[in-house]
């Protein structure tokens, strides 16, 4: 029998107390690499954004010789390594317990191999989100924490290798092993999303197949804090349906911390690992910014990436300098080294001005009332708990 909890904080201020400790999984910082595909899809998806598209690889070709390809190109979050982990920390340790903190950048494990040379940080767990392709239209991404440190470079290329090349059976032989990492946490993250617009129903055909061939090797599915209450409610009756754990993941790209973790008495991760794997036991903290209108938050977290960071380290200050595309000669280089003066073009400058003012007090406050979730927030606060 799996047990899962989950508490909101902004409902209950001692949700917290009789725990140990917070972690903090599923959260990204400059070292992984966002890919553009998005911008493909939502032109395939929306006609009122094709013509917008169209016109920017246009000007791109006209202008600069560049060909868009947005499979090539990619952007990084703007926090650091160090950066983020102080701010997924001193979230939880506002809490007054303590607090761990698990990165999982997309297909790297670069930031917590950085982290381990710091002495504050050199428990943290070796982690990362792993893009699973499947069904030959939509990726699945596991979040593998806690890899033994002296093979971890290893599971990389073998998660590599299979990204590259998927296979079914090579699938179910590399998930056997890492269940056989006692260890090693395996989380199914943001399971009814729909990665690629290949349409709702397909999706969750495909996840439930994937679920029936591989689902005793993941260890639970996550309720994540960037994803809507209807959709994490979805999660909740998968999780039911399939008698599996259900756990926290922030999946912070931006500034804001992770809007939930989870509540462990362990005294290190490896033992939070024992708790979710052996005793099939979870008790998640949704932590006030999830209270917040949904469709807000994605525009803040939107207006993180596109951000000017004066104070951040050199290359991690301007949105151009984040962002990544092949040049003429098909290097892969920061935007801001391939614009013809330095300077983003001054269509796009300005309209990168534009969606910032988005966030300006009023503009924000004004989009905040408009999308409420009051609905949706009473709704949620019935669930207290799940157990199947």
């Amino acid at each position: 029998m799996a047990f899962s909890t989950v508490s909101y904080l902004w409902r209950d201020q001692n949700a917290h107390q009789g725990f140990r400790t917070g972690v903090s999984l599923h959260s990204h910082t400059n070292q992984s690499k966002e890919t553009l595909d998005f911008l493909a899809n939502l032109g395939g998806k929306y006609a009122v954004i094709r013509p917008l598209l169209a016109r920017m690889e246009h000007r791109s070709y006209a202008k600069y010789g560049l060909r868009m390809d947005y499979a090539a190109g990619y952007w990084t979050p703007p926090m650091t390594p160090r950066l983020a982990f102080d701010l997924e920390s001193k979230q939880i340790e506002k809490l007054d317990i303590n607090s761990m903190v698990s990165i999982t950048d997309h297909d790297t494990i670069a930031a917590p191999m950085l982290l381990r040379t710091i002495p504050s940080a050199r428990r943290i767990p070796v982690s990362v989100e792993w893009s699973v392709p499947y069904g030959g239209v939509q990726d699945f991404h596991l979040g593998v924490h806690n890899l033994p440190s002296a093979r971890a470079k290893q599971w990389m290329q073998t998660f590599a290798e299979l990204t590259a090349k998927p296979n079914d059976e090579r699938l179910k032989e590399i998930l056997v092993a890492l269940s056989d990492e006692p260890n090693v946490l395996v989380v199914f993250n943001h399971p009814m999303w729909d990665l690629f617009l290949i349409g709702q129903e397909k999706h969750e055909f495909l996840v439930n197949e994937f679920l029936q061939k591989y689902g005793t090797w993941l260890h639970a599915l996550e309720l994540n804090g960037l994803r809507n209450w209807e959709e994490n409610r979805a999660v909740r009756r998968l999780a039911e349906q399939w008698n599996m754990v259900l756990i926290s993941g922030g999946d912070r790209h931006g500034v804001e911390p992770n809007a939930n973790i989870n509540l462990t008495n362990a005294a290190s991760f490896t033992e939070f690992v024992h708790e979710i794997r052996r005793r099939r036991e979870s008790n998640i903290l949704f932590m006030p910014q999830y209270a917040e209108p949904w469709k807000h938050r994605l525009l803040q977290s939107t207006l993180d990436a596109i951000r000017d960071y004066p104070d951040f380290p050199q290359g991690s200050r301007r949105w151009d300098e984040r962002a990544y595309h092949p040049d003429a000669n098909g290097v892969v280089r920061p935007l801001s080294e391939i614009w013809s003066k330095g300077r983003a073009p001054f269509a796009i400058h300005w309209t990168i001005k534009v969606v910032q003012m988005l966030g300006t007090g009023p503009v924000s406050d004004g989009l905040r009332l408009a999308w409420s979730d009051t609905a949706q927030l009473r709704l949620a606060l019935g669930e207290r708990s799940v157990e199947v």
